[in-house]
């Protein structure tokens, strides 16, 4: 019994589609283990990690308010996964601790810099989702306070899965350079010197370059995280006081009432800014166009 010529024809189709369909997943799979498997040589400035109590309490600072480590890494810096599913495959922010599991007893200094300016493991590849191009801009100094307050986290054991990418993040990866920050830093770029801290718009600024992660690059609300405000003169905040905007980072409530939802605006965290930090940071912007 031979088959119907419009069902072989549909046959034929659909196994030429199938074939195409295997071979454009085979090479976004090719595409991004050849971009992730590529080595940087970058120039590591010497970084002072120091030792006093000042600058292990600005690291503690820094990291538990405006850099959100702990949103990704966990309250303990344990690590936690950020994606564990079929189709988007698994990738966990790393235990940043000395404990089973965790990096923080395999680092060197020079580690710790790779990581957070460069967005490269100890090898030089490239890490993933880990917002190294706003980290980019923090100062010398305080890089320093940031590498001595982790490198003194008590122990936390907490092995995590493997990074495994599958098919959608690997998609992700293609349409959104951001997710692989070290193919959009330039390693070997200038760096303004960091501002002292005061009550300036300039100081707002480099506190505020973190916001870009999901704020976006101009603060305008257009991010890979697509959840937050516009923050320019024209955007959501410009109707606010000084004093909206701090009441609603300290309490998680904007002007006409509506709450600020903690899991897309980690305002717990900001809120513990110093009033100079926050009214800062105002400063700057209320300079956006």
């Amino acid at each position: 019994m031979t088959m119907p010529r419009a069902l072989k024809y549909v046959v034929i189709l659909f196994a030429a589609l199938l074939a195409l369909l295997v071979l454009a997943i085979y090479f976004v799979n090719r595409s991004v283990a050849g971009r992730l498997s590529q080595v940087y040589e970058v120039p590591l400035e010497p970084i002072m990690v120091p030792a006093d109590p000042a600058a292990l309490e600005r690291g503690r600072h820094l990291v538990s308010t405006i850099f959100f480590c702990q949103e990704c890494h966990g309250e303990n810096f344990e690590g936690k996964p950020q994606f564990d599913d079929p189709l988007g495959g698994t990738v966990s922010a790393k235990n940043l601790t000395a404990g089973a599991g965790g990096i923080g007893g395999e680092f060197k200094d020079p580690d710790w810099v790779r990581a957070i300016r460069h967005g490269l493991d100890p090898d030089g590849r490239p890490l993933v989702a880990m917002p190294s191009n706003s980290y980019y801009y923090i100062g010398d100094t305080d890089l320093g306070a940031i590498i001595a307050y982790l490198k003194s986290l008590p122990p936390v054991d907490n092995v995590l899965p493997e990074r495994d990418l599958g098919l959608f993040y690997q998609l992700s990866i293609l349409s959104d350079l951001s997710l692989i920050p070290a193919e959009v830093i330039n390693h070997s770029g200038p760096r303004p010197p960091a501002p002292e801290p005061s009550l300036s718009a300039e100081y707002g600024n480099y506190l505020a370059t973190a916001c870009t992660i999901c704020h976006g690059p101009d603060l305008s609300g257009r991010s890979a995280a697509g959840a937050g405000l516009d923050l320019t003169g024209s955007g959501d905040l410009a109707e606010w006081s000084e004093a909206d905007f701090i009441r609603a980072l300290r309490t998680g409530e904007r002007p006409r009432g509506e709450d600020l939802e903690p899991t897309l605006m980690p305002w717990k965290r900001v809120g513990k800014l110093t009033d100079d930090e926050l009214r800062a940071i105002w400063l700057y912007l209320q300079t956006l166009q």
